[in-house]
């Protein structure tokens, strides 16, 4: 880098640059106001928000953006901001009209984003300042790869509001990461204006005492203050490999979006004096006022990027259409298959290891088979301890603190820096404790919904090839928020798969293949059998465990109870003892994957039982079982000689004193009285 820094200004700037600016503002305005034409003729464009008023900051955003080293974070009204960083008109309408050839989605994703994922524009959801912790595990990966570049996240002052915006700076800051976050600030928040939103004045002021956090202000307005703030904030950020906030100050001159009535909020003489504010006109007076050009060179300059317009509406109105059948196409990225062992059972003889001594020993043999391979969470890294019940033990001595580290207790922060670091290379897996327990892992949602639709929003694209750890159940009495079940809500997500493995083989091979595989995997792991001796196995080296196969625990022949984590251990003592009373046999399935099950293993020993019990530790009412139970009666219905049967616990968070924990979750007991009243039907 040049150790002296170009100013730009009017006298300075050379007529060549002041001309392709000019020809961006003029071409962007063009597309701005013909992007609502769209949808008064039913072609689409159904959203749009239009950027005018933020002229000079998002042609300072695409200026400063250098392709190969940087990345950029978008939001919905950076239409300049796309346009500066190199995407073609035609580009962008094909993603206002949702064709297939759109290169953010397809059509996949809503207007107004926009992205090309090869360049380092990211394609980003519309949960507005969600990007910012992906900017910042981007970042991290910029750091530890060595790039000299900065990853740019933009959005609204207002969406700063958001929690996990402070997260981002905060961890930005922290970490010492190359992040440039761009405050745009135009006065309101849809309707909400500023001082409703935020406690100082001008959003970045919220920051300013963040150790090694650069804060910035600029003129968002003017294009040569957004371009000396953006240069200076990017020549600051890759310098001192620190991050920097820039607030820029613009004008909202028409309404939020096409969907919104501003004159119900806005007066008659604001509103005239946002337009008498638009930096386009200005700008172009300025250009006349300093002699750099003559009206007719200006009117040439329009012409031509209304010409560019024209022709590029007219090949993306012939571009072809998504189709309905493409629907499933990209939910989730490619699995491992997993099939080292076939269906996944083990026959080797040896010592037994627990469920968290297997855990370590597959962690620590998957980091030295990949070196792309990243874990970090809470309290995963210290000298003698890893984690709450030291799964990650000695990974941070052998692998070091660049891939093994320790994250602040801001958990939509962990998911969502690992959703960005995976974006700077397909070879990138990464595991991360989400929450020492499940229960705390509510606040990462966010992050996590935004991580299952990645690679189907992009159209195949992108994929984060995240494993996201969580200790899950009951049965140590630890209350509310140490021993609630969660997978009746994580199975919900298209585009994760959901794993809940109890013997430390399962878990063992379940692992290894979620951490080989593309996607989002939630792998659960039943805190109470950790270091249980009934739920240790001798696991053969390099073992490996499918998606989607179930394991036939126990064979029978006079009902089939399906299980998995915590109450398979129930479930086999219950088969033992129905056995031994009733001389009746139960087959006891282990569905070990949840998101895919094994449907056909469950079919087939229904069809040699004819009765179906269901069990697990979450609640009955929409737990996981219910999904399970409408399956079976849909697709062995005639199979079936009894009612479908489910135990799980009551419609009541697992309390912390003993009596509560017994009377909410299933027993043995419980299982047994059902089981006999299912055999005896």
């Amino acid at each position: 880098m040049s150790s002296v820094k170009k100013i730009y200004g009017i006298k300075t700037t050379d007529k060549e640059t002041l001309r392709r600016w000019y020809y961006l503002l003029y071409l962007g305005r063009c597309l701005d106001e013909k992007a609502p034409s769209y949808l008064l003729q039913s072609i689409g464009w159904q959203f749009h928000a239009s950027n005018a008023g933020h002229d000079g900051i998002q042609l300072a955003i695409g200026q400063i953006f250098q392709r190969g080293k940087d990345h950029l974070f978008l939001y919905y009204r950076d239409l300049l901001a796309a346009l500066s960083a190199g995407m073609t008109v035609e580009e962008m309408i094909l993603n206002g009209i949702s064709k297939a050839t759109d290169p953010t989605s397809g059509g996949r994703h809503m207007s107004d984003h926009y992205a090309k994922v090869e360049w380092g524009i990211h394609n980003i959801s519309s949960c507005v300042a969600a990007h910012d912790s992906q900017a910042v595990g981007l970042a991290r990966a910029l750091d530890y790869y060595g790039v000299d570049g900065v990853a740019i996240a933009s959005h609204g002052e207002s969406s700063a509001s958001e929690g996990y915006v402070f997260e981002a700076i905060n961890g930005a800051a922290r970490e010492r990461l190359p992040v440039i976050f761009v405050l745009q600030g135009n006065g309101y928040g849809i309707s909400v204006p500023t001082h409703e939103q935020t406690a100082n004045p001008r959003v970045g002021q919220n920051y300013a005492g963040i150790r090694h956090l650069k804060v910035l202000f600029c003129n968002g307005k003017d294009v040569f203050d957004s371009m000396n703030t953006m240069e200076a904030a990017r020549e600051y950020a890759v310098k001192h490999r620190t991050p920097v906030v820039v607030t820029a100050d613009c004008v909202r001159i028409g309404a939020h979006s096409n969907s919104d009535k501003h004159t119900l909020y806005r007066s008659e003489e604001e509103l005239q004096r946002a337009q008498a504010a638009d930096p386009l006109p200005k700008f172009r007076r300025m250009l006349l006022r300093y002699q750099r050009f003559t009206e007719e060179e200006l009117q040439a300059i329009e012409a031509e990027a209304r010409e560019e317009l024209k022709v590029a509406n007219r090949n993306a109105l012939k571009a072809p259409d998504p189709t309905a059948d493409t629907v499933m196409e990209y939910v989730i990225g490619e699995a491992y298959p997993g099939d080292k062992y076939g269906t996944g059972i083990p026959d080797g003889s040896g010592e037994k290891l627990t469920l968290v001594q297997a855990l370590n020993k597959t962690l620590k043999q998957e980091f030295r088979h990949n070196p792309d391979t990243f874990l970090w969470g809470q309290d995963v890294a210290n000298k003698d301890k890893g984690g709450v019940f030291n799964v990650t033990k000695g990974m941070l001595q052998e692998f070091g603190n660049k891939r093994i580290f320790n994250a602040p207790i801001a958990e939509d922060y962990i998911v969502g820096t690992a959703n960005g670091m995976s974006r700077f290379s397909d070879k990138i897996r990464i595991v991360i404790e989400g929450a020492e327990f499940s229960d705390y892992f509510w606040p990462a949602m966010e992050q996590f919904v935004n991580s299952t639709h990645d690679f189907w929003r992009s159209n195949g694209q992108y994929s984060p090839n995240i494993t996201i750890r969580l200790s899950t159940g009951g049965y140590i009495q630890g209350g509310l928020y140490h021993s609630q079940s969660v997978e009746g809500v994580l199975t919900t997500f298209p585009g994760a798969r959901v794993v809940y493995p109890c013997f430390s083989d399962d878990a063992a091979g379940l692992l290894r293949t979620a951490m080989r595989s593309r996607g989002v995997t939630v792998f659960l792991e039943p805190k109470a059998q950790y270091n249980s001796a009934e739920s240790a196995s001798v696991i053969p080296e390099d073992f490996e465990v499918p998606f989607g196969k179930a394991r036939i625990r126990r064979e029978g022949t006079d009902a089939t109870l399906i299980t998995y984590g915590n109450t398979l251990h129930f479930a086999l003592n219950v088969a033992e003892r129905i056995q031994k009373d009733l001389g009746k046999s139960i087959e006891v399935i282990d569905l070990r994957s949840l998101v895919p099950w094994d449907e056909e293993t469950v079919y087939a020993s229904i069809r040699k039982t004819s009765k179906a019990l269901i069990v697990h530790e979450d609640r009955v009412f929409g737990g996981f079982g219910a999904e399970l139970a409408a399956s079976i009666a849909k697709k062995a219905f005639r199979d079936l000689d009894a009612p479908i049967f489910r135990v799980g616990a009551l419609s009541t968070p697992v309390g912390f004193h003993k009596c509560f924990e017994l009377t909410t979750l299933p027993s043995e007991d419980k299982i047994y009285a059902a089981a006999k009243e299912l055999i005896e039907y």
